[in-house]
């Protein structure tokens, strides 16, 4: 395989062009209600954890409402775990009897999840984790984060890693050859020596390639949510993946390869401070703050995977069901300045941000001016027209006597009297649509 950035570039065209994506992390881990990484954090045991491997019922588990309640926030793709670091397979797999066919539900999750996700005309995604808890040929004593890391029991333990990659390796076939097309491979994740060909990666993205040519892959092949990877040097790897993954942080500048250019990134993060179902955790972030983040990931040409946890049983609580309601209102009006659109190669202004998709501009005011609103970094004479977006309403270019001293600054004005203060439309983001001459 020859990776270069543009072939990545034009690999990612969809995905760079949809923007907004869902994340799904649930399994038996939702039982407890203390995160996926609840077995890690507690040090529990196989055996410990097996009561919730033995009450998994999801009897309320419905793909397609989830796949409805991600189309109708104006989100382009899902991606569920189909496997994380636990090791219990959503899916029907011969390499191991820890599945959900197994547990008192007995079905195949996963595929329930992609018909449902394909039925909604939705990009499907499946996020498998390379690391694994529950298999008896995975590093136990002194790894990093593995949950039997202090016991000493296991200190002189041999184990085939051969085998566990056999086995893994495995799993990813499967999912690659038993569940159709699919648009997204995220894997996770790479830390200390277990990076790269520690995994085999290259085997596995030729793999990939084998069975789902189309699919883009994350950077966690070779790093993790907090690293970047060859994609953004100048010696890009066949397992570099096709977009960065940066977790819980939106980088203040996008993310740019060594030459200076735009590589492909996704933030992937929370609606409250869990990936996986915690009823006491009540800390949710507002819509407000999470549609913003959406617009600066995409003004930074960015990506956004917002994140739900469902419960035990398979349901989208009500916290997270009005934040996506929220975005749904949002992005029906405001979906143009979203879809398609990237960095403007405009300064940012200071009231909010500029996204563009080729001859239009669009203003994400977030903040209510006195008087006139600066356009700042927009030629006055190269512009040929202002709306709102929300309802295609004229927004008129302002001659105030306030603005006498800014002659080379394009202001508009909200109202009939040029240097009046006007609330704006939408105390989230309002966006203005701001067409170029000669389009």
């Amino acid at each position: 395989m020859i990776k270069s950035l543009n072939s990545i570039i034009k690999r990612t065209e969809w995905f760079r062009h949809d923007r907004f994506g869902m994340f799904i992390h649930w399994g038996v881990y939702s039982i407890p209600g203390k995160g996926e990484w609840i077995r890690s954090h507690q040090e529990i045991s196989v055996e410990d954890y097996q009561e919730y491997v033995d009450t998994f019922n999801p009897t309320k588990y419905d793909p397609k409402q989830w796949a409805k309640m991600a189309k109708e926030a104006g989100m382009k793709y899902v991606v569920m775990t189909a496997k994380h670091h636990d090791g219990y397979c959503l899916f029907d797999s011969k390499y191991t009897d820890y599945k959900s066919t197994n547990s008192p539900i007995g079905k195949d999750l996963v595929k329930e999840f992609v018909e449902a996700v394909r039925a909604e005309g939705l990009q499907v995604g499946l996020y498998f984790s390379l690391i694994d808890w529950h298999h008896d040929d995975y590093p136990k004593y002194g790894d990093m984060i593995h949950p039997m890391r202090n016991n000493e029991a296991y200190k002189d333990e041999s184990i085939d890693f051969d085998n566990y990659l056999s086995d893994m390796h495995g799993q990813i076939e499967e999912l690659l050859t038993q569940y159709g097309s699919l648009d997204i491979l995220w894997f996770d994740y790479s830390y200390d020596d277990m990076t790269g060909e520690k995994w085999q990666a290259t085997k596995i993205m030729e793999m990939v390639r084998k069975y789902q040519p189309q699919a883009i892959t994350d950077n966690r092949l070779e790093t993790s949510g907090s690293g970047q990877g060859s994609i953004v040097t100048d010696s890009i790897t066949d397992y570099s993946g096709d977009f960065v993954s940066p977790e819980q942080l939106v980088p203040h500048e996008g993310i740019r390869n060594h030459a200076g250019e735009f590589v492909p990134w996704e933030l992937c993060v929370t609606m409250n401070n869990n990936w996986a179902y915690n009823p006491t955790d009540y800390l949710y972030k507002s819509p407000k703050t999470l549609i913003r983040k959406l617009v600066e990931c995409v003004s930074k040409n960015g990506n956004m995977l917002l994140n739900v946890g469902p419960d035990a049983l398979g349901v989208i609580n009500d916290e997270s069901q009005y934040i996506l309601r929220e975005f749904g209102q949002w992005m029906e009006d405001h979906k143009e300045s979203i879809y398609g659109c990237g960095y403007a190669d405009i300064p940012k202004p200071e009231w909010g941000y500029y996204t563009r998709n080729d001859h239009i501009i669009y203003a994400h005011v977030f903040e209510d001016p006195i008087g006139p609103l600066a356009l700042t970094g927009i030629d006055k004479d190269q512009v040929e027209s202002v709306r709102w977006l929300h309802d295609d309403s004229e927004v008129k270019i302002s001659n105030s006597w306030t603005t006498e001293s800014y002659q080379d600054v394009l202001f508009v004005q909200f109202g009939e009297v040029p240097h009046f203060t006007y609330p704006l439309p939408n105390k989230i983001d309002s966006v203005l649509k701001i067409t170029l001459k000669g389009s």
